[in-house]
């Protein structure tokens, strides 16, 4: 889901406005921690640190070599793992399929050349 043109213009659009109100955002952020009103914003100043937007875009671009920790002892086609398990986000009707075409392609019979009656 989620594909149509209705979603993807709404999608863009939340964007833009994201962009457009980030430094409103980052400023409010700011007073919020400068005022002196409340001891807790004392320990929160202490703890959070406030980057520009555009700092954490360069950072993200940075890292394009990350990749996620990911079981790599997974067969890619099967889905299976080393002890034939299938994934636990997987459906029951999606592994009796897989299960179906892997047992489907280990019992091909050689058919016979000629005629058979």
């Amino acid at each position: 889901m989620a594909k149509s043109l209705r979603s993807k213009w709404k999608r863009k659009m939340r964007a833009e406005k994201r962009k457009k109100n980030a430094p409103k955002e980052l400023a409010r952020l700011q007073s919020l921690l400068k005022t002196n009103s409340d001891v807790i914003m004392d320990a929160v100043r202490k703890v959070v640190t406030v980057i520009a937007a555009e700092k954490t875009l360069e950072k993200k671009d940075s890292d394009d070599g990350s990749k996620m920790d990911v079981d790599a002892k997974r067969n890619q086609k099967t889905l299976l793992d080393q002890h034939g398990q299938y994934p636990v986000w997987m459906s029951p009707r999606q592994r009796k399929k897989l299960r179906a075409k892997r047992v489907k392609g280990k019992n091909k019979s050689k058919a016979r050349k000629g005629l058979t009656w």
